[in-house]
Parts: structure tokens; sequence; C-alpha cells
């Protein structure tokens, strides 16, 4: 057992909290926005759990001045938010709505007036509904279109905004919303997952290219989901499937990013995606990012099976191996963020790593204004222990984001998992702060922790 704090990062390490536009802002039309494919999927009945939808969610768009006021006094100096599309441009494309504009300059000022850094995503998961009219990601037009709304944004925000994401998890909204069709837009089968995988790629470099062009000074990154993936039993059929699987999750959209191509060799399947591809998109499928944005919450245990169609493979849920789980079903294994640490900087294309997203969903109470979390608390001081052991053992990570700030619109669960630091009652939009929110600004002012980070926690 050793003591360790937050000096032990660096004095240029960078801690946050990381929000999305569609989880807390509301407000889905007010000031001329137009509607994004989760406004329409989540009037879809049977669609999101209860019924809920993000009309109101946080209120954000109301009430940003007095969360990032207590963001502030809560020592946390670095922002990741995300812009809404359809905000800016109503129909995807064409004419510009000044109003959208003026909100996100609005909040980007009062960030740098209370000494927030903003870190800006460009899309988290909300494309403009017109632009899905039009065959949305799995048209290959996306490209120009998001290509001209990263140019627009860069315009935009640029002066102030020096650091810039340009998708949040692609694995996630192709696989959620065109294969499972569980997320916006509700698209199903391979049919829209190969062609939404393609264009997404291409997006992923084509809007780094656009911000680099009129930001040439500007830290541009791009976000990636992950999970430690390991096989059930020490077999070769269950060593198999956990590469099968660690290839779609951890490798399908970071390796054309760093110019490796799709991993197909692993996961066969990939190969069909050659009808979307054209001549040349070798050469537009790479991007040198100058940070990789890593997402880890947990890791998967999987076995081999012949019911699950091109992967061949299965996760085994946490509650089935009898191990700590969260509000989600996702196992509390915090060797999991050092090991995809480790994993993504054995890539010489990555030079540097930010954990743009890390945290967990408990059942949570307030009782006499305060929220005793105390299994959130350990989570993040274990994870961020885990990035400390990554950190001495010279992985490039330079920076940790807490997911999230205030409880929110968790997509598909609705409001039912809650993962922020500050608790929300939805009914009132009073704000609490949770003991974890308490713990992280106590660990932001410099209190040392009593944990081994060099140690794996099991």
């Amino acid at each position: 057992m050793h003591h360790w704090n937050k000096n032990d990062f660096g004095s240029t390490f960078h801690w946050g909290v990381s929000t999305a536009a569609y989880q807390t802002e509301g407000c889905p039309d007010t000031d001329g926005k137009g509607l994004s494919i989760w406004d329409v999927f989540t009037r879809k009945k049977g669609a999101i759990y209860q019924n809920q939808h993000g009309n109101v969610a946080c209120q954000f768009y109301q009430r940003y001045a007095a969360d990032l006021q207590l963001m502030h006094e809560l020592g946390i100096s670095n922002f990741r938010f995300s812009l809404a599309w359809s905000r800016i441009f109503p129909e995807g494309r064409g004419a510009v709505n000044a109003r959208g504009i003026d909100f996100y300059h609005q909040l980007i000022d009062a960030c740098l007036n209370l000494g927030i850094e903003p870190w800006v995503t460009l899309y988290h998961w909300d494309l403009p509904y017109a632009l899905e009219q039009k065959g949305g990601w799995t048209n290959r037009d996306v490209v120009g279109w998001f290509g001209d709304y990263a140019e627009t944004c860069a315009r935009a925000f640029g002066d102030r905004v020096k650091h810039w994401m340009v998708l949040n998890e692609p694995m996630v909204f192709t696989g959620a919303g065109h294969f499972l069709g569980i997320h916006a837009p509700g698209r199903r089968w391979l049919k829209n997952f190969l062609p939404a995988t393609h264009h997404a790629a291409l997006c992923q470099a084509e809007g780094g290219r656009r911000l680099r062009l009129h930001l040439p000074q500007a830290r541009i990154g791009t976000t990636f989901s992950a999970s430690y993936v390991e096989p059930l039993r020490d077999t070769e059929p269950d060593r198999g499937a956990a590469r099968r699987v660690d290839a779609l999750l951890n490798r399908l959209f970071l390796e054309p990013a760093l110019g490796l191509g799709y991993p197909t060799a692993d996961l066969p399947f990939l190969k069909r995606l050659e009808k979307y591809q054209r001549p040349g998109d070798d050469a537009l499928l790479p991007f040198s990012f100058d940070f990789i944005g890593l997402q880890v919450y947990t890791r998967e245990v999987v076995k081999p099976t012949w019911f699950m169609p091109y992967v061949g493979a299965t996760l085994v849920k946490a509650a089935t191996r009898k191990v700590p789980y969260t509000l989600m079903g996702w196992e509390v294994y915090p060797e999991s963020i050092y090991r995809m640490l480790r994993q993504y900087a054995a890539y010489p294309q990555i030079k540097r790593i930010v954990v743009t997203e890390n945290g967990a969903a408990f059942e949570d109470t307030v009782r006499d204004g305060r929220v005793p979390d105390p299994q959130r608390v350990a989570y993040l001081r274990d994870h961020v222990g885990q990035v400390l052991r990554a950190k001495q053992e010279g992985v490039p990570v330079e920076g940790y984001f807490a997911w999230t700030f205030t409880d929110n619109f968790e997509w598909a669960e609705g409001y039912r998992p809650r993962f922020g630091l500050v608790h929300v009652d939805f009914d009132t939009q009073q704000r609490t702060v949770k003991d974890s929110g308490r713990w992280y600004q106590a660990f932001l002012a410099g209190q040392a922790q009593k944990t081994a980070p060099h140690s794996a926690t099991t």
C-alpha cells in the first residue's frame, strides 16, 4: 500500500469531466434547432426505458452558467462537451442557424471566464434527422456533410477552443444504431452497419483534416470505446473468440485511422466492406491525430458460440460470473483501463492518449442533502490509480475525464442509470454534489489516496 496524489501525474496532466449535448441540453427545438435522430428515435414506443426522452434532460441549455459555476467550485478545470450538429445546421447542411452558434459562443466564453478549458466533441451521436432521411451514415454524402459541419465549427470557435475530438465512440453508434437497432436511428443488419462503418471511418479522418486546415495549432483527437477482452477459458477456441471480439470492439475504427486498414484478418466478414470502398479510400482513412481519446468502463469476458453470426463469440455477463458489477451490468474491473492504455500505447502511431471517459452508474439516493456513493468513489479512485500505474510504466497518457458531471439521459436506459458526480432531481432540476463529486474535488486539491496503483486489483 502506498500513498499517491494528483501531483504524481505531473503538472501538465489534464483533469476534467465529460458530457454530451443530447444527454444534457434539452430544448430540442428552441432557437431554431432542427430535429436530431435521437429527438425522433425517443418517440418510438418501447425504444427507451419507460419511454423517456431528452426533451428536458438537465436543462443545460438554460442552466449552463450555474452548472459551470458548480464545476469551477469543485476545482474541475477541463470540460469536454459536444456540439449539437442540428443546433448549428437545422437541416444538417445549407443554412447555418446563428442562434445555435451564439449558444456555443456563450458556453465557450462562460467556460473561459471561469478558467475552465473547453474540449469540444464534434459528433456525439445526434445526427440531424434531415440527413437521416437522406440515408444518414449509410449515405456516402455524409462525408461531405460532416466535413462542412466540422469546418463551420472550426471557423466559429477555433479562436478559443484548443482541444477538439472528431467522433465519439464510432463503434457504438454504428453497432448499436445500425446493426442492433437499439440506439438511434434504429437501423439493423449488415446492410446498414457496413456502409455506416466505412463512412464513419472516412468522416473520422475527414473531420481531422478539415479542423487541421483551419486550426494548424489545435490539438485534434477522436475518441474510442474500449474494453479489455479476455477468454473465459484458456483454450484455443476461447482465445479465438477473444481475438475476434477485440478486433470488433477495440480495433475496427482505430486501425484505419492509424493507416493500418480494417482488421479483416481477425474478422473476415469485414471484407464485405469492399462493396462500399472506392479507389483512393485507403489514403482517405488515416489521419495523424494529436491524441487518442480512450473511453473505458469495464472488461469483457467472452466464449465462442455458433449462434452469434459474423463474430462467433458471446459475452459472459458479470452476474453470471458472480463478480461485482454496476447498474449497467458492467463488471467493476479497474485493471481494464490499465490494460487498454497499454494496448493502445503499443501502436507506434499513437503519440498521446487522454482518458476521455470513465465512470460508473449505481443506485443513488439523496439523504439530508448528501448523496453517499462509496462504490463510485472506490471505482473512480481505483481507475485513476490504474491510469497512474500505466503512466509510471511509460504510457503517454495525458489526461483523465470522469463521465459524467451531472446525472443525465443515458440513451436507451433513460434516466435510470446515474453516472454523475452531481445528482440531478429530474422533477425539480435540483443539483446535489455526491460524495464522489466531493472526493474528486479533494483529489484535485491534492488530497492523498491510499491504493496500490502498481498492483493488480481483482
